[in-house]
């Protein structure tokens, strides 16, 4: 019995120290490039107008269930937005139509669902790395033309940047890297990863102006710089 009970012992161990071994995790700061993709009824004539810098990061975890395979996850902070246009009466006295334009700035908590795909060293502690999944994000801020609150000047109302786009977004998530083994459990990595919008985030114009048919999603273009313990 005390032996069964010591080889269980040890199977259990073995098995802990083989789950941590699996398991790596890091941090990552992405610079980036951001857009906003937008449609509308013709009349109206949104269109994008112009793209803006972000930066996010956070903190990055990679569970392996093969020696090349992955499941990676984790928890960012990112930045998003961009400049759109859209035609509009003048003034609430006057319905001549002028175009606008909005600086959007939304901030987003990120979590990745995605699987990475290593290939075997090509150069000395050195492998390529692909990653395909999705993220599912919520936001967690909101500027319209730089300020937390809006006056839209064909109405005279003011509200909250934040009350403009609605809180759930999710993207469709691709990237490459390379990831170079420092040390025992230090690696370091750099890659290029996009992101692609799936949610019309627009609720200003929908419910606020009843413009019916209004379109607006995220698309991001990041660098990956991190390291993992």
């Amino acid at each position: 019995m005390k032996k069964a009970l010591f080889a269980l012992a040890l199977l259990m161990a073995g098995a802990a120290t083989t789950a941590t071994a699996q398991v790596e995790i890091g941090l990552k700061v992405s610079p980036s490039i951001t857009s906003l993709r937008v449609d509308s009824p013709s009349g109206r004539a949104f269109a994008s107008d112009g793209s803006k810098f972000g930066i996010g990061g956070g903190l990055v975890v990679d569970y392996f269930f093969g020696q090349n395979y992955a499941f990676s996850t984790g928890l960012m902070l990112t930045s998003k937005g961009g400049t759109i246009t859209y035609r509009d009466q003048t003034s609430p006295t006057n319905p001549d139509e002028i175009t606008r334009t909005q600086k959007i700035g939304l901030q987003y908590l990120e979590i990745p669902v995605s699987v990475k795909l290593f290939t075997n060293d090509i150069a000395t502690d050195v492998k390529l790395y692909f990653q395909v999944g999705a993220t599912a994000n919520a936001s967690v801020g909101a500027r319209v033309n730089e300020g937390k609150f809006f006056t839209d000047p064909s109405t005279g109302v003011e509200l909250k940047a934040s009350k403009h786009f609605i809180i759930p977004d999710a993207a469709l998530l691709g990237g490459f890297g390379a990831e170079y083994q420092l040390g025992q459990s230090t690696k370091v990595f750099a890659g290029v990863s996009y992101h692609r919008g799936l949610f019309n985030i627009d609720r200003y114009f929908e419910k606020e102006r009843n413009v019916s048919g209004v379109s607006i999603k995220n698309t991001e273009v990041a660098l990956d710089f991190g390291i993992k313990f």
